[in-house]
């Protein structure tokens, strides 16, 4: 299977910045598309932004200037740079993983959609 962790989450104080990782693990050929995306207490789960294999980028209109999104195909992580952080940007932020091209344990192929446990982002007023 695949897995993926988070990191780089914590309190930040609004006009901050937070740079957040993901690396996805286990037998991957490949990743079509890699993306963040961020649930707000009490409300549902929105994209962020998202890159495919090819550095094409797309963001969600709130975020776009301000954050960035990359990713090291080597190494099958992700990265979201988010700068002039506002509280409206508070929630728990979750990396995915479309299309994922891998190998089980019987070495079969698959593809698949997964997600990392996600991480806190809390910005301050």
């Amino acid at each position: 299977q695949v897995q993926l962790v988070e990191s780089g989450g914590g309190l930040v104080q609004a006009g901050g910045s937070l740079r957040l990782s993901c690396a996805a693990s286990g037998s991957i050929v490949s990743i079509d598309y890699m993306g963040w995306y961020r649930q707000p207490p009490g409300k549902e789960r929105d994209l962020v932004a998202i890159i495919n294999s090819g550095g094409t980028t797309n963001y969600a209109a709130s975020v776009k200037g301000r954050f960035t999104i990359s990713r090291d195909n080597a190494k099958n992580t992700v990265y979201l740079q988010m700068n002039s952080l506002k509280p409206e940007d508070t929630a728990v932020y979750y990396c995915n993983a479309d299309n994922v091209d891998f190998r089980t344990t019987g070495w079969q192929p698959r593809l698949g959609d997964f997600w990392g446990q996600g991480t806190q982002v809390t910005v301050s007023s």
